[in-house]
């Protein structure tokens, strides 16, 4: 893909009349995969600007704190990158507990099934 995601990233998707918001997390990688670090949040947008200005004025709230998914699930779902904003540790708290736990799961399935949309 042409974009240069990093953590921190806010990201957009479209669905068939409206937009939801992601963010990057983080994004592991090695030699033979890629494991994107996600939070999800409940908004859906009717434009592109009204998720804009939910970002900066920070009133997202959280659907899915943390899912790990595969490079196949993440790409799934088109995204483009809105902004990048730092990282708090509250919400790199359920990162930090996934790579803790060591029965983690990371799912290859889009994040569209995992939120519940299909």
């Amino acid at each position: 893909m042409s974009q240069d995601f990093k953590p921190g990233d806010f990201l957009i998707f479209q669905l068939e009349s409206a937009y939801g918001v992601l963010r990057i997390l983080d994004i592991e990688k090695d030699q033979e995969s890629t494991i994107w670090h996600l939070a999800a949040y409940n908004e859906f947008f009717l434009d592109v600007e009204s998720a804009e200005e939910a970002i900066n004025k920070g009133i997202l709230t959280i659907n899915i704190p943390h899912v790990a998914l595969t490079n196949r699930a993440f790409f799934a779902t088109q995204t483009a990158r809105m902004s990048n904003q730092s990282l708090t540790d509250k919400e790199l708290k359920p990162l930090h507990d996934w790579k803790k736990d060591p029965n983690h799961q990371v799912h290859d399935r889009s994040i569209r099934l995992m939120i519940g949309i299909r």
